[in-house]
């Protein structure tokens, strides 16, 4: 009677048994990893997921976010702010600041504004008040035309505004033209459906509805001007360096509220608008540089015909001023 072969690992015996190289005791070893090993695999693969889904939503362009709940979305997330784009790559480079030293002193010379009597004073502070307590933000405006020299003066007038160290950091954008005022309306309208659907949270949407406004916005076509006001968050001096532009959105604010009195005293009217997450479009629309940023939006006209405006009270000198 001949010996019987040993076995050999992962084949098989004489006899028929089958081998693995297993023994019980690591059968039962792997009977209790499998389980472990599956969870652990999926929680890999939802990880890897979860971050892919992350990665997608960053990169999608405002407005673009596919299957976006208003739980995604926080109130005043102004992508603005964060307004990356370039027009040139040069523009984007960090260049050369100048030195505040390098402007030349300027000369002082007198200054003898007119002084009125009290009584002309009096008269002219409340005749200003009354002219300004008649302004309303106007969504309904008339395409009948006035002349480009009315909009001049009210910009020349918007740029005698005080501003920080006198940078000066604003631009006015005027356009006139048809169809670059409609792909001005293009974006803001698409940008502003995703804003009241999911970006402005309800809240802030209820708070809206007793002025009856929505994503629509016909008075970008129908107004025969539209002002886009931009702030220079930095300026580009003629030799290429870069100037400090000191509190450059009060600046430019301070510009707007003079913009707004100086097209009241012409009888134009207007509803400021700031468009959110629209100023990056814009702005390369209408090639602006990368150190302007899109602040407001008026479009201009006389109101129509049949404009209407809400029934708006405003709040007495007492609740708005403070005498020490």
């Amino acid at each position: 009677m001949s010996a019987r072969a040993p076995p050999r690992p992962g084949g098989t015996n004489p006899g028929g048994d089958n081998y693995l190289g297993t023994t019980p005791a690591v059968m039962v070893l792997l009977s209790v990893l499998t389980p472990v090993l599956v969870v652990v695999l999926c929680l890999v693969i939802g990880f890897m997921l979860l971050g892919s889904r992350e990665t997608k939503t960053t990169s999608t362009s405002p407005g673009k976010t596919e299957g976006a709940s208003k739980a995604d979305f926080r109130p005043w997330v102004d992508q603005d702010l964060q307004d990356d784009t370039e027009i040139t790559a040069k523009e984007g480079e960090d260049g050369d600041w100048a030195d505040s030293n390098e402007d030349e002193d300027l000369l002082h010379v007198p200054y003898s504004p007119p002084r009125y009597p009290e009584e002309t004073m009096l008269a002219r502070s409340k005749d200003l008040y009354t002219l300004m307590n008649q302004r309303r933000s106007v969504r309904f405006i008339s395409p009948e035309p006035f002349p480009q020299e009315v909009i001049d003066n009210v910009i020349r007038t918007a740029g005698t505004a005080p501003s920080g160290a006198h940078t000066e950091p604003w631009t006015f954008v005027v356009v006139s033209d048809p169809e670059t005022k409609h792909k001005i309306r293009r974006i803001v309208e698409e940008e502003e459906e995703v804003n009241y659907r999911q970006r402005m949270g309800d809240k802030w949407v209820h708070d809206l509805a007793k002025l009856k406004t929505n994503w629509i916005k016909e008075y970008l076509d129908v107004a025969p001007y539209l002002v886009l006001v931009f702030k220079q968050t930095y300026g580009i001096l003629p030799n290429g360096k870069k100037r400090t532009h000191y509190y450059n959105e009060i600046s430019v604010s301070i510009s707007c509220g003079l913009l707004l009195a100086a097209l009241q005293n012409v009888g134009l009217v207007t509803v400021t608008t700031t468009p959110l997450n629209c100023g990056p479009q814009l702005r390369l629309l209408l090639k602006r540089p990368a150190n302007e940023k899109l602040l407001i939006l008026l479009p201009v006209g006389y109101p129509a015909s049949d404009a209407t405006v809400p029934d708006l009270k405003r709040k007495p000198l007492d609740d708005i001023m403070v005498h020490i």
